[in-house]
């Protein structure tokens, strides 16, 4: 049986990062202030190659927006059996998460695909360990954050 990824944070100094992650970090920033009004805008703007945002796009996070998070989207492939979603639902209802909105996909191929954003001010343990504890769950292929608001 294959081991289950479990993904680990750490919180770290700026100024040990290389410069693609910071800059990657300041292109994620002038999206969302509006300073740019496309991708290419951005990365040009700070002399960052688009490769190399995408490649971090969506694993680094200033520290602030992590804490001051209040809800998370999460997707989630799954094996096609009855009670699957039901044990995901309990398992972030059991931390205390609120569930705001639900999307399945068809199953295909065995696999379903669900995608959830729920709100986390209210957890009682870690996101780390709501995330971890759904990855433990028989059946479940994959788990990862899409965004945090």
């Amino acid at each position: 049986m294959a081991k289950l990824k479990k993904d680990k944070f750490y919180l770290v100094q700026e100024d040990i990062l290389p410069e693609a992650i910071k800059k990657t970090i300041k292109v994620k920033e002038i999206l969302k202030l509006g300073e740019a009004k496309t991708i290419n805008e951005a990365v040009e703007r700070m002399d960052l190659s688009r490769s190399a945002y995408y490649k971090y796009k969506d694993y680094v996070f200033p520290f602030y927006e992590i804490a001051q998070g209040k809800i998370v989207s999460i997707t989630i492939s799954m094996s096609n059996e009855a009670g699957m979603l039901s044990s995901i639902l309990r398992t972030i209802a059991e931390s205390n998460g609120s569930i705001l909105t639900i999307n399945q996909d068809i199953p295909l191929q065995g696999i379903a695909n669900v995608t959830i954003a729920f709100e986390t001010k209210d957890l009682s343990t870690s996101l780390e360990e709501c995330l971890n504890n759904i990855r433990s769950i028989r059946g479940i292929l994959r788990v990862e954050i899409l965004g945090q608001a």
